[in-house]
This record gives structure tokens, C-alpha cells and sequence, in this order.
């Protein structure tokens, strides 16, 4: 891919395995809340894709580094390490070249991988590379408390049902 130049040698095994296993990764940019993100291992980095028509990642179109939580096979988190993030622009040769290995992995999409490819690009999607920048954390290094936050506000609002009932209680 002919941009690797910069990736920082303290990339561990443990980064390196959990990368390639990597499915959905938690990504939080510096002063963000961490979003659940579908994304693709590929070369020792994981590639995101946000946008219209695709996954909400406010801010990390622009960002330039973002922290990176991975999970490991029972479920857990297992490594959480800091990201250099760049983003593709369309019609570079890394675009050409990453975006289709991108968009075979993309599930439940319309048309071919070329027709998605050419969406991103027309709709201004952004294809992020987060590269492992810096030293992670992991086992006894990671928080001990769950880090789970209050629910972000939201405009949608689900009406409350009521019970479903099978018969009629009857009151004497």
C-alpha cells in the first residue's frame, strides 16, 4: 500500500492479533463519546467507513488521532491502544487500491463493490486508516470499571405499550 512508512514499531503481538481478528472495533476521538464501528483489518490497520448512506463516527473524518478499543474472543476488551488516523482521499492510489478490499467486506450492500466504491467517492464518504501510534494498554493496564456511559439524547422516542394480556381478568 506504499504508505506504511509511518507506522510506530511498538506495534505489539497482541495488537497485531487482535487487529486481525477485528470485526467492530470502539473508536473515540480526543473529547468524543466511543462509537461501536464496523471495521476491516487490512495490512496491520483497520479501515472505517462513515458517511452518508454508511456508519455515523462524528469527528473522526477530520481527526488526525483516535483511541482504539478491541475486543478479544470470549467477548471482552482485551487491548485498547492509541490510532494515528488518515484518511483516503478518492482517486489516490491508496484509495484504489484499499477502497475495493473495503467495500468486498461491506455487508448487505446494494450493487457490486465498484458501484459502492463509487458512492463513497461521489457522496463524500470518508475511508479512514487507524494505524496502531503508541504504546497500549492491556491486561492489568486496562481500566478495571466497565466505562459505561448514560445514554446519549436522541430524537427518537419509542411509545411505551402497554401489557399484552391473553384474557380478561375479571374483579369480583
Amino acid at each position: 500500500m506504499g504508505e506504511d512508512a509511518g507506522v510506530d514499531p511498538r506495534s505489539t503481538p497482541l495488537v497485531d492479533e487482535a487487529l486481525k481478528k477485528a470485526a467492530v472495533a470502539w473508536v473515540n476521538v480526543p473529547g468524543g463519546p466511543a462509537y461501536g464501528l464496523w471495521c476491516v483489518p487490512l495490512e496491520g490497520a483497520l479501515f472505517v467507513v462513515s458517511g452518508p448512506g454508511e456508519q455515523s463516527a462524528p469527528g473522526l473524518a477530520d481527526a488526525t488521532e483516535a483511541q482504539v478499543t478491541l475486543r478479544g474472543d470470549h467477548g471482552g476488551r482485551i487491548v485498547t491502544w492509541p490510532a494515528r488516523v488518515t484518511r483516503l482521499a478518492p482517486g489516490t492510489e491508496h484509495w484504489d487500491t484499499t477502497a475495493p478490499l473495503v467495500a468486498a467486506k461491506r455487508l448487505n450492500a446494494r450493487g457490486t463493490a465498484a458501484d459502492l466504491v463509487a458512492r463513497w467517492a461521489a457522496d463524500g464518504c470518508a475511508l479512514n486508516q487507524l494505524t496502531p501510534a503508541g504504546d497500549p494498554l492491556a491486561g492489568a493496564a486496562l481500566p478495571a470499571e466497565s466505562l459505561a456511559e448514560v445514554p446519549r439524547e436522541t430524537p427518537v422516542v419509542r411509545a411505551t405499550r402497554k401489557p399484552f394480556r391473553l384474557h380478561r381478568v375479571r374483579r369480583r
